[in-house]
C-alpha cells in the first residue's frame, strides 16, 4: 500500500446507514422521487425517468437522499451503486441500502469510484450469495468492505481523474441524444409527414425563403403536389417499393459452439441480439464473441460489411444499429445491406418508423419472429435522388458524428476502467495517471 494509505472499512467511514423507504412507484406528480434499483446505470441516476412515490414529511425528511449520499442495491443487482450529485427531492426504494459518509475523511466520489473497482465486486460476489436464486447482501456484510483510503486531498485528485473521464463519456452521450433526436426529426418531417412538399402546397414555403428546418436552397428539391399511390397520398415523382426490392436482406446462423476450430482464436466479429441491447445508440463497434474463418465459412451470408443495418428479428424485435465493423450474425437478425439507392441512414430510420408494420407482419407460437420473407414485403416509399442526396448529406453528417462519438466513449471508458483500480489501490499516482490521459489525448 503507498505511504499515508490506511485499510479502512466502508463502516468505519459512514455517518449513517439506512435501508430504503417501503413504497409503490407512481406516476402520479407527487414531487417525491422513487429512486429504485433499475433506475441506476454507470454510478449515476437519470433523474429524468425515475418514478415518484407518496410519504408523509416526517418519513421523508428521515429517509431523503442527499448530494454526496451513496445507494447500493442489497436485492435483484446485488452490488451496484449511485453517487447521488444532485440535490433532488427523493427517497430510495427499500431494495437499496443508503450510506451517508463523514466527508471529514472519505470523499464520496472517490467512495463511489473504490464501489466500481474489480476488488469490491469480488467482495459482493463472494458475500452476496453468487449463483443463488435471489442474490441478495445487507448492509453489515457491506459495511465490512475493506479498501486502502488516502488522504482527502488525493482522494479529491484521483476522484476528479476519473471524473473527468466520466464527465466527458456523458457529454458524448448528451450529444448524441441530439444528433439522433435530429436525425430522427428530419426523417419524419421529411418521409413521414412530408411537411416540405404540404409547406409548398399550402403557400408556407416560397422560393427564396427558408423556415425552420427548411432552408431556402432545398426548395426547388421537393414537389408541390402529392398524388395518389398504393400507399396513399405520396409526393410527386417520388415512388412505392418493398423493402426488399431496395436492399439485399440476409439472415445469419451460429456455427456449432461444440467445435473449437470455429471459435478459439476467432477474429471475425460475431454478432447476436444480446450485443445490441446493451447499447444506448446505433452503433455496432464490437461484438463478445468471435469465430474463425473455420466458422464464418459456415454462415452463408458471411462477413457482412461495413455500413450494414441490423435489425433483431426477434426475442426481442426492435434492436437496430448500423455495423461499424465487419460483422457475421447468427439466426436472430434482419440484415439489410444498402447497396440500392437507398442509404443505411435513410434504412435506420425507416425501419424505426416502420417498427408497427414489422412487429405487425411477425408470427410464432414460441416467441414473436419476423422473418426475411415476412419482413421483405413490407412497404417504402422511395424519394427522388436528388432528395436522397440532400437527406444523406445531412443526416450521414449526423450519423458519423455520434459513431464518432461512441468510439470515443468507448476509448475513455477502457482508460478510465484501467487506471481505476490502480488508482483506488496506490499502485498508480496522480502525476502517472495524468501523464497517461496526456498520451492517450495526443
Amino acid at each position: 500500500m503507498a505511504g499515508e494509505w490506511r485499510e479502512v472499512m466502508l463502516s468505519n467511514v459512514c455517518r449513517e446507514v439506512r435501508y430504503g423507504y417501503t413504497a409503490s412507484a407512481t406516476d402520479k406528480p407527487t414531487g417525491i422521487r422513487f429512486l429504485r434499483v433499475t433506475d441506476i446505470a454507470s454510478g449515476a441516476v437519470d433523474w429524468k425517468t425515475v418514478p415518484f412515490c407518496e410519504i408523509a414529511n416526517d418519513e421523508f425528511e428521515r429517509y431523503r437522499l442527499e448530494r454526496g449520499d451513496i445507494v447500493i442495491a442489497r436485492m435483484g443487482t446485488i452490488g451496484v451503486s449511485a453517487l447521488i450529485r444532485e440535490h433532488e427531492r427523493a427517497v430510495a426504494a427499500s431494495y437499496l441500502i443508503r450510506y451517508r459518509l463523514d466527508e471529514t475523511c472519505a470523499d464520496p466520489r472517490f467512495v463511489s469510484y473504490v464501489l466500481r473497482s474489480p476488488r469490491y465486486w469480488d467482495f459482493v460476489w463472494s458475500h452476496g450469495g453468487g449463483g443463488a436464486v435471489q442474490p441478495n447482501i445487507n448492509a453489515k456484510i457491506l459495511g465490512k468492505f475493506r479498501f486502502g483510503l488516502p488522504p482527502l486531498p488525493e482522494q479529491r485528485a484521483i476522484a476528479h481523474i476519473l471524473g473527468t473521464l466520466d464527465n466527458k463519456i456523458e457529454l458524448n452521450r448528451k450529444q448524441n441524444e441530439t444528433l439522433e433526436a435530429m436525425a430522427r426529426a428530419l426523417f419524419k418531417a421529411w418521409f413521414v409527414d412530408f411537411e416540405p412538399v404540404r409547406a409548398k402546397i399550402e403557400g408556407r414555403w416560397q422560393r427564396g425563403q427558408s423556415l425552420p428546418g427548411l432552408p431556402a436552397h432545398l426548395y426547388d428539391l421537393f414537389p408541390d403536389r402529392l398524388v395518389e399511390s398504393e400507399l396513399g397520398e405520396i409526393p410527386k415523382g417520388w415512388r412505392h417499393s418493398t423493402i426488399g426490392e431496395e436492399v439485399t436482406v440476409c439472415g445469419g446462423s451460429t456455427p456449432s459452439t461444440k467445435e473449437p476450430k470455429f471459435w478459439e482464436g476467432g477474429q471475425h466479429c460475431w454478432a447476436t441480439p444480446k450485443d445490441l441491447s446493451a447499447l444506448k445508440f446505433p452503433v455496432l463497434l464490437d461484438t463478445d464473441r468471435k469465430i474463425t474463418d473455420a466458422g464464418l465459412a459456415k454462415i452463408s451470408s458471411g462477413l457482412l460489411p461495413v455500413g450494414t443495418v441490423l435489425l433483431s428479428s426477434r426475442a426481442p424485435i426492435g434492436y437496430l444499429v448500423i455495423a461499424e465493423v465487419p460483422t457475421a450474425i447468427n439466426q436472430g437478425f434482419i440484415a439489410m445491406k444498402c447497396d440500392g439507392v437507398l442509404p443505411n441512414v435513410f434504412v435506420l430510420q425507416w425501419c424505426r418508423e416502420s417498427m408497427d408494420a414489422i412487429v405487425g407482419n411477425a408470427n410464432g407460437s414460441t416467441f414473436q419472429e419476423i422473418s426475411k420473407s415476412n419482413f421483405r414485403p413490407l412497404r417504402v416509399v422511395v424519394p427522388s435522388d436528388p432528395v436522397l442526396t440532400s437527406f444523406t448529406r445531412s443526416a450521414g453528417s449526423l450519423y458519423r458524428q455520434l459513431a464518432e462519438n461512441e468510439r470515443e466513449a468507448r476509448s475513455l471508458a477502457q482508460l478510465r476502467d484501467t487506471l481505476l483500480p490502480k488508482l483506488i489501490s496506490g499502485e498508480l499516482r496522480v502525476t502517472e495517471a495524468m501523464l497517461q490521459i496526456e498520451g492517450a489525448s495526443a
